[in-house]
């Protein structure tokens, strides 16, 4: 399966998920008088569209190199994570006004099953982004890694949720905007992550150095093949879940242009091979020479 594939299939995987805890939250919320759970809902329902935002994105990502985009469509990729981040801060803006609204309103106690409920969501959610984590490190994906994100801020704020909502039951009269005060505290964390995956994508977009583990291991393969002897130059930028290197690569001085314009052509495709999730390779032959290293 492909990385492209695989990003794919666990993006359905959140959105599906996403629906199933949308509904139950939102409902669990209402008939368990939780604004915390109905937060949580907000959260899950903003994460839909996210995610279904991700996907299309993927596909979009797909499209092969033309004559207008000769570097392929992996661009959109980033575009769509600060999209994604959006969709988070809006969702913890209004999380928060919601929050501060209601801890100015009377109302009643959370039910205390409520607690049942946040418990297996809260399992639910870190099960899921340890899966989709997992896959973002597979695939070299900056929006897959925000979808995971989604997940443990969804985690966290049902966490918060499950504390407030336990301080509520628990103190009884007096402590029932204690359930709001988490869901306030929760929008904060949402926002801190925001930033996380924010940062990253920025890079990319900005063809930011960031691959020291990637350059290195092209260094160390590019002295594999017959007739490099050393490498200068390495640049590399990231479009999707693909890389894009330009590569400076030392040879004898002595050999003839068709001997180096070969050697070229092999590195390119042994590091292809070597590489999986390296895209195009742009080689430019140094000589080796006495007069070169003086």
């Amino acid at each position: 399966m492909s990385i492209e594939q695989t990003a794919i299939r666990t993006t359905y995987f959140s959105i599906i998920g996403n629906i199933g805890l949308a509904l139950i939250k939102g409902f669990s919320g209402f008939f368990g008088n939780s604004y915390a759970l109905i937060a949580d809902a907000i959260e899950s329902t903003t994460d839909i569209f996210s995610s279904i935002l991700v996907l299309l994105g993927f596909k979009y990502a797909k499209r092969p190199a033309d004559k207008n985009h000769p570097y392929g469509h992996g661009k959109i990729e980033p575009i769509i994570t600060f999209l994604v981040v959006a969709f988070l801060v809006v969702s913890a803006t209004v999380i928060a006004y919601e929050s501060i609204e209601n801890i100015q309103t009377p109302h009643k106690v959370p039910k205390a099953w409520t607690l049942i409920v946040l418990g297996i969501i809260i399992l639910w959610k870190e099960l899921t982004y340890r899966i989709v984590i997992k896959k973002s490190k597979e695939t070299k994906s900056t929006s897959l890694k925000a979808d995971a994100w989604h997940h443990r801020s969804d985690a966290i704020t049902s966490m918060m949720a499950f504390i407030g909502i336990s301080i509520a039951v628990y103190f009884g009269k007096g402590y029932e905007t204690a359930d709001d005060w988490a869901a306030l505290l929760a929008s904060g964390f949402i926002l801190y992550n925001s930033y996380l995956i924010l940062r990253p994508a920025l890079g990319e977009i900005m063809d930011e150095q960031r691959y020291d583990e990637l350059l290195e291991d092209i260094r160390l393969k590019s002295l594999e093949v017959p007739g490099v002897i050393g490498t200068e130059k390495c640049f590399i930028r990231k479009a999707g879940m693909k890389f894009h290197v330009d590569l400076h690569a030392m040879v004898d001085g002595t050999i003839s242009v068709t001997e180096g314009h070969d050697i070229a052509h092999l590195l390119q495709d042994y590091l292809k091979a070597e590489i999986p999730n390296l895209c195009h390779v742009l080689i430019h032959i140094e000589p080796y020479t006495i007069e070169y290293l003086s």
